[in-house]
């Protein structure tokens, strides 16, 4: 019987991670993730379980590595200097990388078999969980009278995802970062004043 190939666990899972951000979750193969970390199978699932455990896990990997301009965004001052942040943060994100580009919290996750839901179930709550903290940071700002009393701040909060979400697709769909940074500042033209 052969000795089991010793591997560096972080950069595996940092290896399919990216593979998960180009291809989607349904895209990718395991023979994508085997040859991304450069494991056989039998080890892959030792250290992380199944393909499922494995996305989750580079999911979680995503939210800690690059999404530092999330909680940077929500200490901001005003409520629109938290929206433009978001939306030039995740611009950045979803075109510094090219052969991963857009989100992967969106890629690949807009279709899936009835087999991916729990998959697709994850990716919701992990994109609600961005927009919860938008809403509970322009809830303040309404509170302090930053936001004038006819805002909405569950609505802005969903109007910033929904930008954000459509810009990640234009992203992997090739668009440039200077187009992106156009719609941006389209949407910011609309916040609404004092």
């Amino acid at each position: 019987m052969g000795r089991h190939r010793e591997f560096d666990v972080e950069k595996a899972l940092d290896a399919v991670l990216c593979v998960f951000w180009r291809k989607g979750y349904e895209g990718t193969s395991y023979v994508d993730l085997t040859q991304a970390a450069g494991v056989e199978r039998p080890a892959l699932y030792a250290a992380f379980g199944n393909k499922e455990a494995l996305f989750k896990q580079a999911l979680k990997r995503y939210h800690e590595r690059y999404s530092d301009f999330i909680p940077k965004a929500l200490q901001l001052p005003t409520a629109r200097e938290v929206a433009a942040h978001f939306l030039h943060g995740s611009i950045e994100l979803n075109t510094r990388f090219p052969a991963h580009s857009g989100c992967l919290g969106i890629n690949g996750a807009l279709a899936g078999s009835d087999e991916a839901e729990p998959v697709r179930q994850a990716l919701i709550d992990f994109r609600a969980a961005g927009e919860a903290l938008l809403r509970e940071r322009f809830e303040r700002a309404k509170a302090e009278g930053d936001l004038p009393e006819t805002a909405k701040p569950e609505a802005l909060a969903a109007f910033v995802m929904a930008v954000t979400h459509g810009m990640a697709v234009q992203a992997k769909a090739g668009f440039s970062r200077a187009m992106l940074e156009a719609v941006a500042e389209q949407a910011l033209s609309t916040w609404p004043g004092r």
